[in-house]
């Protein structure tokens, strides 16, 4: 399937999760709520509230900030997108709904976030799982290091002044 037509198909089917939770819990179907899931939905990065709320008003949609933290606390609530801690007291959100389990090499300069997928950690899980008599659900592994000199805060550290 090409990638315009596989994101479009996550979308629709994250609206009706979302329009499913908000009818269930009694709450309002907005279109602002609905613009904020699609515009995470296109989106291909981890992201913090703020930024989500920065681009929005960029791209001229009418959302407060209140209605973008709001939302996003639903959607996580829905599991249709993850929140993370990568340390620095900042949350960041990425979409989950449909994207294969991953894990995260994070540059303690820039922030910058890599994600990765080895095989070998299901290995390890199961095996653990076993061992320890333990269902494995889930898991998250965030590794920090620094970025290689490839990242903005060391190329403007080494500038010539």
């Amino acid at each position: 399937m090409e990638q315009a037509a596989h994101t479009e198909e996550i979308l629709k089917e994250v609206k009706s999760i979302f329009s499913n939770h908000l009818e269930m819990n009694q709450l309002r179907k907005t279109p602002e709520r609905f613009a904020i899931l699609e515009e995470i939905y296109r989106r291909t990065d981890h992201f913090d509230a703020e930024a989500l709320y920065i681009h929005m008003k960029t791209q001229n949609y009418r959302v407060s900030r209140a209605t973008v933290y709001n939302t996003l606390e639903l959607l996580a609530t829905c599991d249709l997108v993850k929140k993370h801690q990568f340390g620095k007291n900042l949350t960041q959100f990425e979409k989950s709904y449909g994207y294969k389990q991953h894990d995260h090499l994070i540059c303690i300069d820039c922030n910058k976030v890599v994600e990765f997928c080895d095989p070998r950690i299901q290995q390890i899980k199961n095996m653990m799982g076993d061992l320890l008599k333990y269902q494995v659900t889930h898991h998250s592994l965030n590794m920090y290091g620094k970025c290689d000199g490839a990242c903005e805060k060391t190329a403007k550290a080494t500038e010539p002044q």
